[in-house]
């Protein structure tokens, strides 16, 4: 079952030891910040530092591990018709949008829609860190420069991700303008079962 997370807001949801993440950009060039916890011990969450010290690199695609804050991995991309991600950037906030937008009103974001999605596990606002940004577009120039670009995914572009363990995971459709060539739009995501059981 296909479920559809509405522009600028997010959900929280478990997924089991085996199963797949299908995370899809249906209308193309729209960010999905994904983090997760351990379902079983929440002091273990993902951890973008750990994450590219053992990829040995700023690039995730195919065959990329995200590690855990205790060095175990949580996800493995296991398919990727994008290749293009970012876990460098924080979730955007409101005082993201006081940062690079001054003149918009300030939303949530994904910080805060996350925190909203997590609360209902009981995980506290400060225990939400760095993202895995699903499709997002972050260069680094020769200097050290970030600039962040219109993500490079189509429409229908999807993401595959392969649970190691059973976690609690937050998934947003990203608020930022930037992140999406200012324009809003869902994501959509599947829990696909392990081979034998029933897709649900």
């Amino acid at each position: 079952m296909i479920h559809t997370i509405q522009p600028r807001s997010g959900t929280a949801f478990v997924v089991n030891k085996g199963q797949r993440l299908k995370v899809i950009d249906p209308e193309g060039e729209q960010v999905a910040d994904l983090y997760a916890f351990n379902a079983n011990d929440k002091t273990e969450f993902m951890s973008s530092g750990r994450s590219l010290d053992y990829n040995e690199s700023l690039h995730f695609k195919t065959g990329a591990k995200l590690y855990s804050n205790l060095s175990q991995v949580m996800f493995e991309i296991v398919e990727d018709t994008v290749e293009d991600h970012d876990f460098l950037l924080t979730p955007c906030s409101v005082d993201t949008f006081k940062h690079f937008y001054p003149d918009e009103t300030p939303v949530p974001g994904c910080y805060g829609n996350l925190v909203a999605a997590f609360a209902d596990y009981d995980i506290p606002a400060h225990h939400v860190g760095t993202t895995f940004n699903t499709f997002m577009n972050v260069d680094v120039d020769e200097t050290g420069k970030i600039a962040v670009l219109p993500p490079k995914s189509k429409a229908g572009d999807y993401t595959v991700f392969e649970a190691k363990m059973d976690m609690i995971v937050g998934l947003t459709a990203c608020s930022a303008g930037e992140s999406n060539n200012f324009r809003y739009k869902p994501i959509q995501y599947e829990i696909i079962d392990a081979p034998g059981e029933v897709t649900r």
